[in-house]
């Protein structure tokens, strides 16, 4: 099926843009009152995760609602320990919790390497069924988590400021780690090309927790299981490695197989692009909090980051997820400003 939009796609090959694409992470929730009505009628985030139909709705709602040159599959990052064998609930305000943790080799033994398409196929039929109703309008994004966020949550059983127990793991079992991150990273590579052969049209890594490593584990411990997938995916559909907090490997990040970089907005776009390449495409990197602002302050502000990035190799977006308290006319004021935006 021919795109009508395929902006974000030609952004990532490095190819020449009217304008500079945008799309926001988690632009399918909260920030939405059309997103919390459908959540309304589901017993919890996990079940509406596991319904296609459901799930297909909220992915285009911001299409519809925010006009985003994209929609990005709703889903979790945690699909994958899950379809593992380790389960986890969605504890409201609090964040994901898992009963069972990774804490020896015997843990590690009894995970399974997931099969995308067989023990996520609720994810896969999503895609599908989004692919049929955008039409062409746009195109769809699939998503995973990096290998060692997904680590970080099975050893440390939920959301942490530190992730003690899960660096703790690092250091004194550091075989164990490695163990359990070829398992999540094979899983991911089976999970990744299943959302492709079900239409996604590109693909993102959420290395969520990539700041709270120092440079030498970050190193061992995760740029090697994204590179892993990034080989295993390259020339399928276009990659962007999102790492948040990792100012200190971005040099690294730019050798990677992928074509986007995504950057938060601790991370200066001129040094960025000094220290990437001229090879990828950049996206990001407003402050989430920016949107709080008034009209006059979100346009200055955005339309400051635009000319920072330039008019080639950029997608535009925020540096994380949009907040849930913020106002749905201010995000889509962001957005057509970036629409509207000419170099």
């Amino acid at each position: 099926m021919n795109l009508q939009n395929d902006l974000i796609l030609r952004a990532a090959r490095g190819e020449k843009t009217e304008r500079t694409p945008v799309w926001l992470m988690r632009q399918a929730g909260r920030v939405l009152p059309e997103y919390r009505e459908v959540r309304s009628k589901m017993g919890g985030f996990i079940e509406l995760v596991k319904t296609p139909e459901f799930a297909a709705e909220v992915t285009i709602q911001p299409v519809d609602i925010l006009g985003v040159d994209a929609a990005i599959i709703f889903s979790d990052i945690l699909v994958i320990p899950e379809a593992m064998g380790l389960p986890y609930t969605m504890v409201e305000a609090r964040g994901p919790w898992f009963e069972k943790t990774v804490k020896s080799e015997a843990d590690i033994n009894k995970l399974r390497v997931a099969d995308g398409e067989n023990d996520l196929s609720y994810v896969c039929d999503a895609i599908r069924l989004t692919k049929t109703a955008l039409a062409g309008r746009v195109p769809l994004i699939g998503f995973a988590g990096a290998p060692w966020t997904l680590l970080a949550y099975m050893v440390e059983g939920s959301g942490s400021k530190t992730f003690s127990r899960a660096k703790k793991f690092l250091y004194t079992e550091p075989r164990l780690a490695h163990m359990l991150l070829e398992k999540i990273t094979e899983s991911t590579i089976h999970y990744l090309k299943a959302q492709v052969k079900a239409g996604a049209d590109m693909l993102q890594i959420f290395d969520s927790w990539a700041g709270i490593l120092s440079p030498a584990q970050y190193r061992e411990f995760a740029l090697p299981y994204i590179s892993d997938i990034c080989n295993a995916l390259h020339g399928v559909v276009p990659i962007t490695v999102f790492a948040k907090d990792a100012f200190f490997v971005r040099e690294d990040l730019g050798k990677l197989k992928c074509n986007t970089i995504g950057l938060d907005w601790t991370m200066d776009v001129a040094e960025s692009r000094a220290l990437i390449g001229n090879e990828k495409t950049l996206q990001g990197n407003a402050d989430p909090c920016l949107l709080y602002a008034d009209f006059e302050t979100i346009k200055t502000e955005t339309e400051k980051m635009l000319r920072a990035f330039g008019p080639s190799k950029h997608i535009a977006n925020l540096g994380h997820g949009l907040y849930p308290d913020l106002e749905k006319e201010k995000v889509k004021f962001f957005v057509d400003t970036i629409k509207e935006f000419r170099f």
